[in-house]
């Protein structure tokens, strides 16, 4: 059995990955932890996560723990990623990172870090949403530059990050199959007297609301026709059983920085 230790395993989250890590035929729940000073800090990470004791104590920080486990799942904060990714590096832990809001600074120290661990990182652990980021490619190289590329993204009110970095994915992929730079080409907002909108723009537009899971559309839209690829998660649980996949596929890799694509096998589509 594959040894997990869940990060951030009292919140939301965190109570997901537990439970599909229990479930998992190949991964043990070995260990848990939250940030300094959490109220459920010696908890019972088994109890919250599925109902029943799995004589498992949410311990203070991943330092407690890191020891426990082989593959540290984590859906936190950028900035708590970033510590526990440097920590993972010094004791050469393998990471699965679901988290968002990852600048590209971050992103290219975890490639630097990732010389020292195997690390799956990716914006979304979903199946069905990455097999969408390679629609959103292949697509938008079919119909070329002759249809308007737009993504509209829906999330709760208390996601902290925007546009969602599934969103942002899917601009990326959208602009290869382009050939475009995203940098150059992406609108993220528009409000007053904008003017015509610029030959080869793609926007990317947000909302936040209620306890919307999850939406995401792509719009390729050419004169008299659109074409619209559409993604809506029903509950976290695809994340988080997303997470566990990647755990049980990382394990014994070598060293170097690993995708969903990896994971199941989508990287040559």
């Amino acid at each position: 059995m594959i040894r997990v230790i869940v990060a951030g395993a009292a919140g939301r989250m965190g109570r997901q990955v537990g439970e599909m890590v229990s479930r998992h035929p190949r991964l043990a729940y070995a260990a848990a932890f939250e940030a300094p000073g959490n109220s459920a800090i010696g908890q019972d990470a088994g109890l919250l996560a599925t109902g029943t004791a799995n004589g498992v104590a949410i311990a203070e920080g991943l330092a407690a723990v890191i020891d426990q486990g082989e593959v540290i799942i984590d859906f936190t904060f950028h900035q708590a990623t970033m510590e526990f990714a440097r920590l993972a590096a010094q004791h050469n832990r393998a990471m699965v990172i679901g988290t968002t809001g990852l600048s590209a600074d971050n992103l290219a120290e975890l490639r630097r870090l990732s010389a020292h661990f195997p690390c799956v990182q990716a914006p979304n652990m979903s199946v069905c949403v990455n097999v969408l980021f390679k629609l959103a490619k292949k697509t938008a190289a079919i119909l070329g530059d002759e249809y308007d590329v737009e993504i509209l993204e829906a999330h709760h009110n208390k996601k902290k990050d925007a546009p969602s970095g599934t969103a942002l994915k899917l601009a990326e992929m959208a602009a290869e199959g382009l050939g475009r730079d995203l940098d150059s080409v992406a609108v993220l907002a528009r409000q007053g007297i904008i003017g015509e909108r610029r030959p080869g723009e793609i926007g990317i537009q947000t909302i936040r609301a209620a306890d919307i899971v999850g939406e995401h559309t792509v719009f390729f839209a050419g004169t008299g026709e659109r074409l619209e690829l559409v993604h809506r998660a029903h509950s976290r649980d695809h994340f988080a059983r997303g997470a566990a996949t990647a755990a049980a596929w990382l394990a014994g890799r070598e060293n170097g920085m690993y995708s969903m694509f990896d994971v199941l096998g989508l990287q040559d589509m």
